[in-house]
């Protein structure tokens, strides 16, 4: 089950009241932040402006691919831990704007992740240590801890007992030739 908080609205669908619910300004300047990040190839003033900007927490060494989109309205409520890879074109979501509700919820990436190209993660996710998303998954609930997960609806591939018994044999994981 995804960890997020509810909210309901009246009248029109919530993204009526989108500035109701956060401020106009924010929006913009988040807005700018993001799409300026999306297009540099520069991984440390990616993060620099991440952290300076949007008051998000990342660990050291984590790369943000060319165009990963990242929550506009709340990208505080995203963390990502150290030496994770965040795949081209990969959405990051920490809100979701519904008919009758809105919902926020906090997303925790751990350390030495890999998410593939093209994947979304919705709000109110954890993916653990380790854990690896296949390319074009939805993060439609937590990741465990050096899980191997994909697909949509997203499930899990291997376990992490599974992967690493499969890397024994694996050279550059320090297996047999």
């Amino acid at each position: 089950m995804r960890k997020t908080e509810r909210f309901p609205v009246e009248g029109a669908n919530s993204l009526w009241h989108v500035y109701k619910t956060v401020p106009f300004w924010k929006v913009i300047r988040n807005f700018i932040v993001i799409q300026m990040a999306r297009y540099t190839p520069f991984l440390s003033m990616k993060n620099w402006l991440y952290r300076t900007f949007l008051r998000m927490e990342i660990g050291k060494h984590t790369s943000f691919a060319l165009m990963v989109m990242l929550d506009v309205m709340y990208p505080e409520n995203i963390s990502v831990g150290r030496n994770t890879v965040i795949g081209y074109n990969t959405t990051i979501l920490a809100h979701e704007y519904l008919i009758k509700e809105y919902r926020l919820g906090p997303v925790d990436i751990g350390d030495e992740v890999m998410i593939g190209a093209n994947s979304t993660i919705l709000p109110g996710i954890s993916i653990g240590n380790g854990a690896i998303v296949s390319a074009g998954t939805l993060v439609h609930k937590d990741v465990p801890e050096g899980a191997f997960v994909g697909g949509n609806p997203m499930r899990v591939i291997y376990t992490k007992e599974e992967l690493l018994e499969r890397r024994k044999e694996d050279p550059i994981y320090g297996g047999e030739t």
